[in-house]
């Protein structure tokens, strides 16, 4: 399959688009071919290693990771054993911290912020939808929103997100 990998830090030449093999998928892992990514700020920061301090978390010297790409929407192609939540045919989008959407295929946990698509979606509007509601969500559950307790909030998706959490 085709990625594109990077074996050091750098600007967007240090990119280059390659034959890379499949990856493999664990019990309860999804391959998912990638019909449509992005290339966001978390991309362009790991790829550069700045600010520096990334470099704590991707690789003092060398990046650990090979493939970028957090966002993604595509179809599931193959699912593990233990799989209980798609099927092989599902149109999904998600969000994958560990990257790897920057190629034809990416496996990722079922238990992964991933969702199947409406039927009327389009993958290159799913795609770019995932990395703001991820961090939005993690901070959510870090404050533990719940019911009856009052939270504040502000911009366009905050009724949904009230509304989801019953707040």
């Amino acid at each position: 399959m085709k990625a594109a990998v990077r074996s050091r830090y750098g600007g967007p030449e240090s990119v280059t688009v390659t034959e890379v093999e499949r990856p493999a998928i664990g019990d309860d892992d999804l391959l998912v071919k990638v019909h449509a990514t992005t290339v966001n700020r978390t991309d362009c920061a790991y790829r550069s290693a700045k600010p520096a301090v990334n470099r704590l978390f991707t690789g003092l010297v060398n990046p650990q990771v090979a493939i970028l790409g957090t966002e993604f929407a595509g179809v599931v192609a193959a699912v593990g054993s233990a799989v209980t939540s798609f099927a092989v045919g599902d149109r999904v989008f998600g969000f994958s911290p560990r990257g790897g959407a920057h190629a034809e295929y990416l496996s990722i946990p079922q238990t992964g912020s991933l969702a199947t698509m409406p039927s009327n979606l389009p993958y290159e509007h799913a795609s770019p939808s995932t990395e703001g509601s991820h961090y939005a969500l993690s901070l959510i559950r870090a404050a533990k929103v719940s019911s009856g307790r009052t939270s504040w909030s502000t911009g366009q998706r905050a009724p949904s997100a009230r509304q989801r959490f019953s707040c």
